[in-house]
């Protein structure tokens, strides 16, 4: 499967590299989190998030992405339930939230993701759950781990997308 907006390649044997990929992509937001922050909280079109708003969708995406890894390590075929990304806009106020906390915040939350992923055995990275996205489907903990790599390139290149460039 390739994104047909960003290019990614969904390549399984890229699993075991996400944990660093995803501390390094982290950082990357930090650089973009440093600009102006009424600069940061802009979006670009009504219905395009601020890089404000992305950063604090991919802060909690990893944090979700972690607990759906710890469940399929302890039970048998658990159900990824959608997270609600779109309520959590409004509901978590990402616009209003200051964007060196969100940076930390997200550096914080892909070290959490990248140590559970770094503890799977090679029998772990076969567990599955069935994921919500794109369709209801059992997914294995590599997809889980390379899905998630995808939305950190893919959100990155949202947030870096200059005014007027809407996705």
């Amino acid at each position: 499967m390739t994104c047909a907006e960003c290019d990614f390649e969904y390549d399984l044997a890229l699993a075991p590299t996400v944990s660093e990929r995803a501390v390094d992509h982290a950082g990357a937001y930090a650089e973009v989190l440093s600009g102006e922050p009424a600069v940061l909280r802009l979006r670009p079109a009504p219905e395009v998030w601020s890089p404000v708003e992305y950063a604090c969708h991919m802060r909690d995406v990893l944090l979700v992405q972690r607990e759906r890894v710890l469940a399929a390590r302890r039970l048998d075929r658990p159900v990824a339930e959608p997270m609600g990304r779109d309520e959590r806009v409004d509901h978590d106020g990402y616009a209003e939230q200051a964007p060196a906390d969100v940076a930390r915040q997200l550096h914080d939350a892909a070290l959490l993701f990248a140590h559970v992923l770094d503890r799977l055995s090679a029998a772990d990275w076969d567990r599955t759950l069935t994921y919500s996205y794109p369709e209801p489907e059992e997914r294995s903990l590599r997809w889980v781990a390379v899905h998630t790599l995808h939305e950190l390139r893919h959100h990155l290149l949202d947030m870096r997308r200059p005014p007027g460039h809407g996705s």
